[in-house]
């Protein structure tokens, strides 16, 4: 149901939902971020949109019972949820975000030492339904800026609110590492900086594409000869704001995804060497009200990882008649 890639300091999941869909909800992504929360000894961290996993709630709620300081913030849209209204009862503080706009972050602290971050909702539809991703880093100092941003959100702070008091730009073990919070950092902006650097092609997967900016990006670097495909998530692509007919019209090699449920994945990956991943849609809402969270690691083993993904939810997506089959790293 799941694949599991170890790096040198990361571990990358990927949901592999069974299309025809069965009736078989065990063995999914979530049992490791279970185990994850069973070994934590001191903090746990923790911000969720939809969160209708029971077996992950009960993991806090053990982890509470034996003296581990576990808080939650959440999107308030979810307060009825019982998994929340549990968490709630067994005296674990939580914090709603109580606005319009969404608290769209989907990330674990533990410890102060490591993060788990993605794509990934803490439901059963994204376990065991919908193509998603989950990354875990081993790195205090990233640990540390997601820390910052989580406490802005605990006491209240959320969308323009948050202080953008974080740091841009990481080293891990010899890796540079960016990491970027919505709506207080321009996150658009670095994701077409980084998309004009490319050299050779450009891949990615949209749950959501409505930025105006970010096509014309990119129709830019196929007009200087950059092969560029991605598959969109095909209920949102018929719609006007969708970027899919104006990246298909302008020659790039797009596809409606295959996925009866949800192709969920926000993910670039730029030459094979590095992989933009989050909760952070390529839209206005993510850009300007939503609390959201990017990840740039220019690592080309992580960044093979997502192109594998990448190029097995291409070629099983919807071919208009002008696709073309995209280049490999």
């Amino acid at each position: 149901m799941w694949n599991n890639l170890f790096g040198k300091w990361h571990t990358v999941y990927f949901t592999s939902p069974k299309i025809p869909f069965d009736n078989i909800f065990e063995g999914g992504i979530e049992e490791d971020l279970i185990r994850l929360i069973d070994n934590t000894k001191k903090t746990l961290d923790v911000a969720v949109f939809e969160f209708d996993l029971e077996n992950v709630a009960q993991s806090l709620i053990r982890a509470h019972r034996r003296g581990v300081r576990v808080r939650l913030v959440y999107d308030n849209q979810f307060s009825d949820y019982l998994t929340i209204k549990s968490l709630v009862d067994a005296g674990i503080a939580t914090v709603p975000d109580n606005r319009s706009a969404y608290m769209h972050n989907k990330f674990f602290i533990f410890d102060r030492k490591y993060v788990w971050t993605g794509s990934f909702n803490i439901s059963l539809n994204s376990a065991y339904r919908n193509n998603e991703n989950a990354v875990v880093i081993f790195d205090r100092l990233l640990a540390r800026n997601y820390s910052l941003e989580f406490e802005e959100m605990f006491v209240g702070k959320f969308g323009k609110t948050s202080p953008d008091n974080t740091d841009d730009i990481f080293s891990i073990r010899g890796v540079r590492v960016e990491n970027y919070f919505a709506p207080e950092a321009e996150v658009i902006g670095h994701i077409i900086n980084l998309v004009r650097t490319a050299k050779r092609h450009i891949h990615f997967l949209a749950f959501s594409f409505t930025d105006d900016s970010l096509a014309d990006a990119l129709i830019e670097m196929m007009s200087a000869g950059i092969s560029v495909s991605g598959v969109f998530e095909s209920r949102g692509s018929h719609r006007s704001s969708s970027k899919y007919s104006k990246l298909l019209q302008a020659g790039a090699a797009v596809m409606r995804d295959a996925n009866p449920r949800t192709m969920h994945h926000k993910v670039f990956i730029i030459d094979g060497r590095l992989v933009i991943f989050g909760s952070y849609n390529f839209s206005s809402n993510a850009a300007q009200v939503n609390d959201e969270n990017l990840l740039v690691i220019f690592d080309p083993f992580l960044a093979g990882k997502y192109e594998t993904e990448f190029q097995k939810i291409f070629a099983r997506a919807s071919k208009p008649k002008a696709a073309r089959k995209p280049k490999r790293s």
